[in-house]
């Protein structure tokens, strides 16, 4: 940390470069030069054990009785679902007007890799139009608790006039300390998975694919591949991710990416919606403590609760 009397555009991009932690200009409370001291050791810890556990991915194979049972169980799937994947091919490439891909891959992140996850197409193909429009539904982000923009940060408000939790920074035309910029914009990028109940894009074969979760079944090419394996945590967008990576919940990636798992079994039927929190916690849960006949137990409960009504 690098404290001066007096505030250089040259010696902070000097500091900058050296990799200095802080820079404060006198005068500087001396409680507040604690609080602070104590946020960077804390946040360099953090960050220290999240580039061990990325370092140390191989420290989380895949037990070979999970991956034998993984290669057995998805060459049968896809043997015995054969037919009826090529009723469903025809049935989206049929309503598209015979146009189009009856597929999409997207990037997804699962124990500590990136890959092409495959499922069959269940939305318009101009859907991806209309994804801005339809922001305002998604049904996670409104069970965010909102920040208001003209709110102070809760941390400097217990602190004596004129400190401050954190480093001030410049935000627009206003002044506000490194803490709450964060968590504000930790609050924007939580509300950008989108979620939608009812999705108007999702098409008729889609609805009833989706529900059948048909729509999933191409994920068994991802488990031949040694991608995924059957029972799991759900492998996620990497802009979700990112945002997993920066806190305690990304313990769920020492897990094994499934195509069913904890949560979807527990919640999927349930009415009303499951929040963001309820979801980290299962996946975090099944990380800690999934084994081999635990899988073999969420696999049978998860045929009726494919069945149970929520348009997800």
């Amino acid at each position: 940390m690098l404290i001066t009397h007096e505030f250089s555009e040259a010696i902070y991009k000097q500091a900058f470069q050296a990799q200095i932690d802080d820079y404060y200009v006198t005068p500087l409370q001396h409680d507040h030069l604690l609080y602070r001291l104590d946020f960077i050791k804390d946040y360099k810890e953090k960050h220290e054990q999240h580039r061990q556990l990325t370092k140390n991915k191989n420290l989380y194979p895949i037990d070979w009785k999970k991956r034998t049972f993984d290669i057995i169980a998805a060459s049968l799937g896809l043997l015995i679902t054969s037919p009826l994947l090529l009723i469903s091919i025809f049935a989206i490439w049929a309503e598209s007007g015979f146009k189009g891909k009856v597929y999409y891959t997207s990037k997804r992140f699962g124990q500590f890799k990136i890959f092409d996850f495959y499922k069959l197409r269940t939305m318009y193909l101009d859907a991806d139009k209309h994804l801005q429009e339809l922001k305002k539904n998604n049904q996670y982000a409104k069970m965010l608790i909102g920040i208001d923009e003209d709110m102070e940060c809760p941390r400097c408000a217990q602190l004596p006039d004129g400190q401050y939790c954190s480093q001030l920074l410049s935000y627009g035309d206003k002044v506000i300390c490194e803490y709450w910029y964060l968590e504000k914009k930790k609050r924007r990028d939580e509300a950008t998975f989108i979620k939608i109940k009812d999705d108007p894009r999702i098409t008729k074969v889609g609805k009833i694919l989706r529900k059948t979760s048909i729509d999933e079944l191409p994920q068994l090419i991802n488990v031949l591949k040694g991608d995924m394996s059957i029972v799991g945590n759900r492998p996620l967008p990497l802009y979700e991710a990112n945002l997993l990576t920066t806190d305690e919940y990304s313990k769920r990636f020492s897990a094994p990416a499934g195509i069913t798992g904890l949560w979807q079994v527990k919640l999927r039927g349930k009415k009303g919606m499951m929040s963001e929190e309820e979801r980290k916690k299962l996946d975090n849960n099944y990380a800690e403590h999934h084994s081999f006949w635990g899988d073999i137990l969420l696999i049978l409960k998860t045929i009726p609760a494919m069945f149970q009504k929520e348009d997800v």
